[in-house]
């Protein structure tokens, strides 16, 4: 290990089959005033959104509704909910879906009493929480952002056509999370194959960085073997429940802050894909799909050993008479037939992007990594290459 550092995580798990019955508990550790949030009312279809209900008013809970919250939240509904929060003198954040209700969260919670403008001072500048926080909870519906045991919160800006993440600190990160796989099971197979492809790609991005030998790489090919063999069961029957409990950890394992532990990390291909969904809205996971090829055949070489080592450990490609230039390739080419495997997404046009979006999305992308720094000509080869 590299580099130190200190590990934290406040966010308390309850996972299985059972979890769901500690919400009960855990709102006897918060005040009276509860925002339910959720998405645009699949919760109601499945019937969870009555047993949430049944709980809250069992607790005597006066409960504030926000609904609607899109699949990428925009800084509108932060505002929306931070005004909720004000007149009704919330005292806990009930958000309940995937990764997008739940950043929305964390953006609601840091907004409420912000002194100044949230966006600029989160979202722009990148700064530190200064204010009042309100707690958060979370029921977790849609696996792959890993937001119910982080502080991640990505917002889009509609009207500036920015797409932004902020890594919150420890204090805005879910107090408590309830995971139960089978919440997660009425999912369209289209957005369950972008969360898993969401899931792989946070755990590569922290993977394609540094070349010494490192715990957490070792952590991450055990998680990528595991998703890989799980994904592919979980496409072939959706109601598997190993499977779908496996890829649920899997996702909060990927990006609870323990595998990045002594990582430099890279985050480019989000960096691009977050452009990518300001301009389209895509499926966030389908876009990292589509973008994740190109991008690392042209950095590949930038980490020779460590995509070759890919090839070995996670794809279990034989190195023998392999020169690493050779495994590297066949390393990015299993990851290819992957994508392909699963039925996920591998053109840009696909997702609604055209031509003339790719230079605007290009100038707009947050520019960094991990092996390599692009330049704005690299990005824009990457979008032509996977339009």
């Amino acid at each position: 290990m590299k580099y130190d550092f200190t590990f934290y995580n406040p966010t308390k798990i309850y996972f299985g089959k059972t979890a769901f019955k500690n919400l009960k508990t855990e709102l006897k550790n918060y005040g009276p005033n509860i925002l339910f949030m959720y998405g645009k009312g699949s919760i109601k279809r499945s019937g969870l959104y009555d047993k949430i209900m049944n709980v809250l008013n069992s607790c005597h809970k006066n409960v504030t509704i926000l609904e609607g919250v899109m699949p990428n939240p925009t800084y509108a509904k932060v505002l929306e909910g931070a005004k909720l929060v004000r007149e009704n003198h919330i005292d806990l954040i009930l958000a309940v879906g995937g990764g997008s209700v739940i950043d929305c969260a964390k953006g609601i919670s840091a907004a409420s009493y912000a002194k100044e403008d949230p966006w600029e001072r989160y979202y722009i500048r990148g700064e530190k929480i200064n204010t009042k926080l309100v707690p958060i909870g979370s029921i977790l519906t849609m696996v792959g952002t890993g937001s119910e045991m982080n502080g991640g919160s990505v917002i889009t800006n509609e009207e500036k056509k920015l797409k932004k993440g902020h890594v919150y600190e420890s204090a805005n990160y879910p107090k408590f999370s309830i995971l139960n796989p089978e919440l997660t099971f009425t999912v369209p197979v289209y957005q369950m194959k972008s969360g898993i492809f969401d899931i792989f790609s946070h755990l590569m991005e922290q993977y394609f960085s540094g070349d010494d030998d490192n715990v957490s790489d070792y952590l991450i090919e055990g998680l990528m073997r595991s998703l890989i063999h799980s994904s592919k069961e979980a496409i072939k029957n959706p109601k598997n429940y190993e499977a779908r409990s496996n890829i649920m950890w899997c996702a909060t394992m990927a990006l609870n802050t323990l595998v990045k532990e002594s990582k430099t990390e890279d985050w480019q291909v989000h960096s691009i894909e977050h452009q990518l969904g300001a301009y389209t809205d895509c499926a966030h996971g389908m876009g990292l799909a589509a973008i994740s090829i190109p991008y690392y055949k042209l950095i590949y070489k930038y980490g020779l050993k460590k995509f070759a080592r890919f090839a070995t450990n996670v794809w279990g490609i034989s190195p023998a008479d392999k020169s690493d230039n050779e495994l590297a390739l066949l390393g990015i080419e299993a990851l290819k037939n992957y994508i392909k495997e699963c039925g996920m997404v591998t053109s840009i046009k696909e997702l609604g992007a055209t031509e003339e979006m790719l230079p605007l999305i290009a100038n707009s992308v947050d520019l960094g990594g991990g092996y390599h720094n692009l330049t704005r000509e690299e990005v824009l080869e990457i979008l032509k290459e996977c339009f």
